[in-house]
């Protein structure tokens, strides 16, 4: 589901950026808030998983 996104966020993270950004470098600054957007949304509704958890799943405890 995509997120809606307020159009003084889009400006402030384009505001952001220094003068000789480049595309690349808007597009990595949005994808990175949308990921961090959908972790939180992910947390806040209780699909998240402990880190203790997924380590033992894969093996990698410590």
């Amino acid at each position: 589901m995509a997120t809606v996104m307020k159009k003084e966020d889009a400006h402030r993270i384009v505001d952001n950026l220094p003068a000789d950004a480049t595309w690349d470098d808007l597009m990595h600054q949005i994808y990175v808030r949308e990921a961090v957007e959908r972790g939180l949304s992910d947390s806040r509704e209780d699909r998240a998983s402990e880190v203790a958890e997924v380590r033992a799943k894969y093996g990698l405890e410590k």
